[in-house]
């Protein structure tokens, strides 16, 4: 039986990688003139059409990274309900941002924002693993438990810039902190683009020292890994990809929760199939939330944020609710 799941979880990555650019492309009409998706090819429509390109590969490429680092951050925690907000990662990296935007981080290139992303990101990093640190060892309910007081921290400081933004700087901040895929500079995409191929190769070439994390510290060190130092490297690579993802479209929340999920219902536990699966469904489900999102009360735009966040907590819910039961049944 397990020899013929694992033979359909493999003839099913194909199928996920081609629906995934199917969406993709279908993403790339939604928006007005959805209803004539054949008048975004003529003349006239040429600049929405390259703006669309623009958006829809920035959603594509911050969907995968968050589904990416939602991938290893719940490997390494060995908790369903871990994604790149539970650490704070993604509230530090929005104050690095944030304080680039207050800069004039817009104005001063496409590398400031990332930059200020990852130093947030960091640095939120380095003090949740101080504080969940003890007698030499991380105790993923510790590091959790650190992450949420760090990230309403993080989320207090981003509150009190949306609080001190001028009339003009505060509807860019807001919308930024809603999550936004609209590109101002395309450059910046390019930038964000490069940085996360990195990072994501690079959380690929990890795929056997996550599942033998998933097995706990312990069995992993007898298998020859190196535990500690594996969870470093594979938390810091999941702080770049995440926190680059930020700077570039806001605080968007659950993705790293949903599509690991799914991801693994499809394709199984291996991260040899479960990390390009989760990369391309994560790509597509961003990118088709954003365009649902400039057509369902169109012409008003709703930040895909919004979207993600209406989805994923009833689906934080179920299986927040899932994991207590099973907490209850497991109780002596």
């Amino acid at each position: 039986m397990i020899a013929a799941f694992m033979n359909r979880a493999t003839s099913r990555l194909p199928a996920i990688l081609w629906a995934s650019l199917l969406l993709l492309a279908v993403a790339l009409f939604l928006g007005s003139g959805w209803r004539e998706p054949w008048l975004l090819f003529s003349p006239e429509s040429r600049s929405i059409l390259t703006l669309r390109l623009w958006r829809v590969l920035l959603g594509a490429v911050c969907g995968a990274s968050l589904a990416a680092a939602g991938v290893v951050l719940q490997a390494i925690l060995r908790n369903p309900l871990a994604e790149p907000y539970i650490l704070g990662i993604s509230a530090g990296a929005g104050v690095g941002a944030a304080t680039a935007i207050a800069l004039g981080g817009f104005a001063l290139g496409a590398f400031l924002l990332p930059f200020g992303g990852f130093a947030g990101g960091v640095l939120s990093l380095l003090a949740v693993y101080l504080l969940a640190r003890v007698d030499s060892r991380t105790a993923p309910h510790t590091l959790i438990l650190a992450g949420v007081a760090w990230g309403a921290l993080c989320s207090s400081i981003l509150m009190f810039f949306v609080s001190r933004s001028s009339a003009e700087g505060l509807h860019a901040v807001s919308w930024w902190f809603l999550g936004d895929l609209q590109v101002n500079d395309p450059q910046l995409v390019v930038v964000v683009a490069a940085i996360n191929a990195v990072g994501i190769l690079a959380i690929a070439a990890q795929a056997r020292a996550l599942d033998a994390l998933t097995l706990g510290d312990d069995l992993a060190s007898h298998l020859g890994l190196h535990a500690e130092r594996k969870k470093l490297i594979l938390l810091g690579l999941s702080t770049l990809v995440a926190s680059s993802s930020v700077s570039a479209c806001g605080l968007i929340a659950f993705v790293g929760l949903i599509v690991p999920h799914v991801a693994r219902s499809l394709v199984g536990p291996e991260h040899r199939r479960l990390i390009p699966a989760s990369l391309a469904l994560g790509a597509a489900f961003l990118a088709i939330t954003d365009g649902l999102g400039r057509i369902l009360f169109y012409p008003v735009e709703v930040p895909v944020g919004i979207f993600t966040a209406l989805i994923g907590t009833p689906f934080f819910l179920a299986l927040l609710r899932r994991k207590r039961r099973a907490m209850w049944s497991h109780a002596p």
